[in-house]
């Protein structure tokens, strides 16, 4: 007969028994675990060294591109633009290196720079609208007259300075005087709307609106730009707007113009312009629109092509 004691030991022994059992397995399930993390990892160490070694690559040919177009710029852009002015505006997020890429592009193709105008913070606040309508109120050229329905801060804000900083394409006359000019642009300056470290010295016939790489989201800023250059457009003989590939994407101007059937139709885009390529197209695009054209062009998902395929007649 088993006595109470045998049976507590019997009992005692059967517990231990299972948590060697359990130590053990859990050791050796733990161990397995470990290997396959370490194989998983490996695994992903690989897939990233490849795909960074690959992205190395690319961006090596990107720039070995861009090296070969700046050196070629002078031949492709030569005379595409003689005799021709252009102003150049700029929103707030827009790149410095990309300012001055356009601009030296302008000059190689034979173009004039009239002057540089920033759009400030303040010009694509909604918040800021009708205060901005205020300061415009009474500063129209004489004689001129706004376009109908151009009342959100953005179309009216392009349709006065389209009337200031560009010319009639139909005359090539001015539409401002000199005075008329200065003091649109003083009184925008003046309320913080906008700066110019080279001011407009003459009406243009042309515009190019530089953007960066995207606005903030559920702002409306994107559509305020997008606005802005449609009526600069309407007034123009030729109108670009160019940023980087963020800027085609969501909310932002470029994506606004393209998906807008009567913007998209008038106004070339081009979403690459921190790269040369991007540069030389957008100054390629000018002639373009003198001809009546447009085009979606960069590598964003909405351009239909990388540059224009043949020089515009």
């Amino acid at each position: 007969m088993i006595s109470l004691r045998q049976h507590a030991i019997s009992i005692a022994a059967i517990f231990l028994a299972l948590a060697v059992g359990v130590v053990l397995g859990s050791h050796t399930l733990a161990g397995d675990m470990l290997a396959g993390l370490r194989s998983d990892k490996t695994d992903l160490n690989t897939q990233v060294d490849a795909l960074t070694a690959q992205n190395a690559q690319l961006t090596a040919r990107l720039d070995a591109a861009d090296q070969f177009i700046a050196g070629s710029a002078a031949r492709i852009l030569n005379g595409t633009l003689a005799d021709r002015t252009v102003v150049v505006l700029t929103t707030p997020d827009a790149d410095p290196a990309d300012i001055d890429g356009v601009s030296n592009s302008l000059q190689t193709a034979g173009a004039t720079v009239t002057g540089r105008v920033a759009l400030a913070e303040s010009f694509v606040d909604e918040g800021e609208g009708d205060r901005m309508r205020s300061a415009m109120a009474n500063i129209v050229p004489a004689g001129a007259q706004l376009t109908i329905g151009a009342v959100d801060q953005g179309s009216l804000a392009g349709d006065l300075l389209g009337l200031a900083l560009l010319q009639d394409p139909t005359t090539n006359h001015p539409r401002s005087t000199p005075q008329e000019l200065s003091l649109i642009l003083e009184t925008l300056r003046g309320g913080d709307f906008l700066t110019y470290t080279d001011p407009p010295t003459r009406p243009a016939q042309l515009a190019v609106v530089i953007t960066g790489n995207g606005v903030e989201p559920d702002t409306g800023q994107g559509a305020t730009i997008a606005r802005f250059t449609g009526a600069l457009r309407a007034r123009a003989a030729g109108t670009v707007l160019t940023g980087r590939q963020g800027a085609a994407e969501n909310n932002a101007p470029i994506a606004n113009v393209r998906a807008q059937a009567p913007l998209a139709t008038t106004v070339t885009t081009v979403d690459n312009v921190d790269r040369e390529i991007g540069r030389v197209t957008t100054t390629l695009a000018l002639t373009e629109q003198l001809a009546g054209g447009a085009g979606r062009y960069g590598t964003g998902t909405s351009a239909t092509s990388l540059t224009l395929v043949a020089m515009p007649r």
